[in-house]
């Protein structure tokens, strides 16, 4: 096994998996659209919405969980829609009940409706009450790295600053904030929101993050199922280019057949 290989394998909270590209569930057309979409994805850690999709809570609606078992894939619920640390803080909760026991998850507590960027006095808030319940939180952020960092200290177990703004599909914004927030963690970096195609997510990798978690991007395409290949490939393009390192940018051309050592 060569170290790019090694190296292809994300690590959260101890356990590895195979694919760096990390998909949300909602937004599909249908049950089955979802299910096939995260197959063509490679995805192992899928993404649920609490507070709105059905994972038993009622017995009556069809269940996520029936195309995407946690035997197969690792559930990874969310706060999407919650506005305040109490909000967020029941949502874990919640899931923890229905999941049986499930520790991770992902935090997200919202500023407003507008811009969906994260409110961080209210994430600070729920980080601390939810590393005191046990919680494994990965977090979402905005692009600073002073946050980045704080949240790294609080205890969360993956910090997931935003790319761009929740399905603009703008892509990354600010790649060097990026950039300062991947060299100075000692935890996993996820770019969370604002990718649009797979260009931007194989950027997201170039940049040495530990990979990328999407939804609109895929589920909001024409062909759903298409682009969740597609950004498998860039995935796993991006980490590779990344390990193998970049040659350096120069203003002007060099050649790539010198002319030293010429016969004539």
């Amino acid at each position: 096994m060569t170290t790019t290989q090694f190296d292809s394998r994300l690590v959260i909270v101890g356990k590895e998996y195979q694919s760096r590209l990390l998909v949300g569930s909602g937004k599909y057309r249908d049950l089955e659209q979802t299910r096939l979409a995260t197959e063509a994805s490679g995805a192992q850690i899928v993404t649920v919405a609490i507070r709105r999709s059905n994972i038993g809570q009622h017995p009556d609606q069809p269940n996520l969980l029936e195309v995407l078992p946690p035997s197969r894939y690792t559930i990874l619920p969310n706060t999407a829609g919650c506005y305040n640390a109490d909000e967020a803080v029941r949502t874990c909760r919640l899931a923890r009940e229905l999941l049986d026991g499930h520790e991770l998850v992902k935090l997200e507590v919202l500023a407003d409706q507008t811009t969906l960027y994260p409110d961080l006095v209210e994430t600070y808030q729920a980080v601390e009450v939810l590393v005191r319940d046990g919680f494994k939180i990965m977090v979402y952020t905005n692009d600073d790295p002073i946050a980045a960092k704080r949240l790294e200290e609080m205890g969360c177990v993956a910090v997931m600053p935003l790319a761009a703004p929740i399905g603009s599909g703008l892509g990354v914004r600010n790649p060097y904030n990026i950039l300062t927030i991947v060299e100075n963690a000692r935890v996993p970096i996820i770019v969370d929101a604002g990718v649009g195609t797979a260009s931007d997510a194989a950027i997201a990798m170039e940049l040495g993050c530990d990979g990328v978690l999407m939804n609109t991007a895929i589920a909001g395409a024409r062909d759903p199922v298409l682009m969740a290949s597609a950004m498998k490939k860039a995935i796993e393009a991006g980490r590779e280019a990344y390990c193998a390192g970049r040659i350096p940018k120069k203003r002007f051309a060099s050649a790539s057949s010198p002319l030293d050592g010429l016969f004539f």
